[in-house]
């Protein structure tokens, strides 16, 4: 739930960033909406399932499988809201940024990745007594790749679809329980963040 609610506020801020019609928020809210509930119905069928039937049974992995369903269904169609909604004010903006492009080279590539990694083990070795604030390395490299996808390709489409699989990403790190959210969050944005700046360092 947290990683729900923390993508619903992100959505919303880009949504009074880019200045989103009544109408496209109200899609938004109700994609967020949805989500939001088939969890929460996910989560108590679980938990009552998990009450009623302590042992294994062919119907009680049925029942969760299906409300499992309900939630992945309910997230494709969020990503296909957001998708559709954001594809225009998306591609108004990067169309302004083209003027002040600048070509990314190879060796710039390289460059940047190896920044975020540096950041990474570095910020790992300051805070290794505070776990929560230590970014994960495979969400910091998946975020600053997406980034730099967006830069050198710098169409709409391009971006929306690698930072959806970079979010599917962190989804499936989140789900696998080897970081928390807070270090799996702070490494995407680690690596957004290092590989902009580089990239606005390099365009001046």
């Amino acid at each position: 739930m947290k990683f729900h609610f923390f993508v619903s506020f992100v959505t919303l801020i880009s949504a009074v960033f880019f200045k989103l019609s009544k109408l496209e928020i109200l899609f938004i809210l109700l994609a967020i909406t949805l989500v939001i509930v088939a969890e929460l119905i996910n989560t108590a069928v679980e938990s009552a399932v998990d009450l009623a039937m302590p042992e294994r049974h062919p119907l009680a992995k049925i029942a969760k499988d299906v409300a499992a369903a309900a939630v992945l269904v309910t997230a494709v169609f969020a990503v296909a809201v957001g998708m559709i909604v954001f594809y225009e004010p998306v591609d108004r903006w990067l169309t302004q940024s083209m003027d002040n492009r600048t070509e990314v080279s190879p060796a710039s590539i390289w460059l940047y990745l190896a920044l975020v990694f540096l950041t990474v083990i570095v910020v790992e070795t300051r805070f290794s007594r505070h776990r929560w604030l230590r970014p994960s390395l495979w969400t910091a490299v998946a975020f600053s790749l997406s980034t730099l996808l967006s830069l050198v390709v710098m169409q709409t489409l391009a971006v929306l679809l690698s930072y959806s699989l970079a979010f599917l990403f962190l989804i499936h790190l989140y789900r696998r329980r080897n970081r928390s959210l807070a270090a799996l969050l702070t490494g995407a944005v680690t690596g957004t963040l290092i590989t902009g700046l580089a990239y606005a360092l390099n365009a001046v």
